[in-house]
């Protein structure tokens, strides 16, 4: 079983930007608590998601990579509207990525930071740039900003 241990927060200040970046175009088939199933474009690739509940950091993950056109047409026709649009910015911090999203309609002004963990208690040093921790906050979950978008809070 795929696992993923990930920590949310919240970005204060531009200061991670960089050239590495990807446009990120993707929806729900699934948004139900217990299981999620997301499609993504990201760049010239596309994926499919599915991810079971979240328990503090920690939850599972399996992602398979499927043909963009499949992936547009899924986006398009089947999946729960909005659709999830924003730019991914990956940067290193002593030694570990960050990746920021920089979120575009809907959900404009939010910008969230995630590090992915080898285990649930790693230490990890915090850039100038990150702001307060929303990892248990499920607002900020990516499924909820659908059918709960920033603007609308």
């Amino acid at each position: 079983m795929g696992i993923e241990i990930e920590r949310k927060f919240l970005v204060i200040d531009q200061g991670y930007r960089s050239d590495d970046s990807t446009l990120l175009r993707q929806g729900y088939l699934s948004t139900v608590k217990e299981r999620t199933v997301r499609v993504r474009v990201a760049g010239e690739k596309a994926f499919l998601t599915i991810k079971g509940i979240t328990e503090g950091s920690k939850r599972s993950e399996y992602e398979y990579e499927i043909p963009v056109t499949d992936a547009v047409e899924m986006l398009d026709e089947l999946c729960e509207p909005p659709l999830i649009e924003k730019r991914r910015y990956r940067t290193v911090h002593e030694g570990m990525v960050w990746e920021i999203d920089e979120f575009f309609g809907d959900n404009e002004g939010l910008t969230l930071a995630e590090i992915e963990l080898n285990e649930e208690g790693q230490a990890f040093e915090r850039p100038a740039w990150l702001g307060e921790e929303v990892t248990e906050d499920r607002r900020y979950y990516n499924a909820n900003l659908v059918s709960h978008p920033f603007s609308k809070w």
